[in-house]
């Protein structure tokens, strides 16, 4: 069975006010028709359908202080409560004490050992690289995961060539903000094709998504909006190639923020485990989830690593 994580940074289950939650004003109707009429709020969740399951997942883990991004990616990928061990959450980049748990025990190491494809589906644009390679920028904890795994980064030639997807889906920014003015452009709904025929190619794969947390920090509500209304037409065409009839399309984030515009820091809200594919194997993923901690164990007991 294949799975495919859609890694949405920054969202949490935030309250039915329209003023300051996006997902509560935002027009999703194809992400409400899976959830029986209902929006991506905390009243929602739990719920089970025929094409979907929502879950309410605690990003806390006990540990005082708001959740951060280092820290809850990292409890992401290896299923360890690491602001626990460590004694705080940390963000937005892994420090040392954090990196350690990024090196060998998380879910794309684990599926390298096991003999299995993997992959991260999100390229980096030219500029991307040279901040790294400069030292001036960090990885994040999610290409950290994978580059310790011995795996490449999908680069501006892998988007190119079709291999990958732009950090926004359609390739927009890279054409407004980068200004590679030659970039192929996607429609919402034939990014979601791409992506589940991406994903198709490889056993477990995650695409990763953070201009909703610089929405959330930013307290910016048009873009808010506007990055989930093309989100759910993005759904719309990965769910209509079938690609969740044989696999497990899982959806979750690392802390809230975008949920409550009312302010720029991260919230201590639940964030929403939202599982795509058969009820069987959504009943299976699901069982023994109640915090971020439970994430990776689910996918290595579904890909048998």
């Amino acid at each position: 069975m294949k799975i495919l994580f859609l890694f949405l940074d920054g969202i949490g289950l935030g309250d039915n006010d329209p003023e300051k939650n996006p997902f509560a004003r935002a027009k999703m109707p194809y992400l409400q028709s899976l959830l029986g009429g209902q929006t991506l709020i905390h009243e929602t969740a739990p719920f089970e359908g025929e094409h979907a399951t929502l879950l309410p997942v605690d990003p806390n883990l006990g540990v005082e202080g708001l959740p951060q991004s280092a820290t809850g990616q990292a409890v992401l990928l290896t299923g360890i409560n690491i602001p626990a061990e460590l004694g705080y959450h940390y963000g937005p980049k892994p420090n040392p004490e954090v990196a350690q748990y990024l090196d060998g025990k998380t879910i794309f190491s684990k599926t390298v050992k096991a003999g299995k494809k993997t992959a991260l589906l999100s390229a980096y644009p030219p500029r991307y690289f040279a901040g790294i390679n400069s030292g001036k920028h960090l990885y994040s904890a999610i290409p950290l995961a994978l580059t310790n795994a011995g795996l490449p980064l999908f680069t501006k030639d892998d988007y190119f060539a079709g291999n990958a997807l732009s950090a926004d889906f359609t390739g927009k920014g890279w054409r407004d903000f980068l200004h590679l003015h030659d970039a192929p452009i996607y429609e919402p709904q034939e990014a979601g094709k791409k992506l589940a025929e991406l994903a198709c190619q490889y056993d477990f794969s995650l695409f990763e998504y953070w201009a909703s947390d610089y929405a959330g920090h930013k307290q910016d509500m048009d873009s808010a909006v506007g990055q989930l209304e093309r989100f759910d037409s993005v759904l719309k065409g990965l769910l209509e190639t079938g690609f969740a009839e044989d696999g497990i399309i899982l959806l979750t984030s690392d802390h809230g923020n975008m949920e409550d515009l009312s302010t720029r820091r991260h919230t201590a809200a639940n964030v929403p485990l939202l599982l795509f594919g058969d009820k069987i194997h959504r009943r299976e993923f699901q069982k023994g989830i109640h915090d971020l901690t439970g994430i990776a164990p689910a996918i290595s007991r579904i890909l048998e690593i």
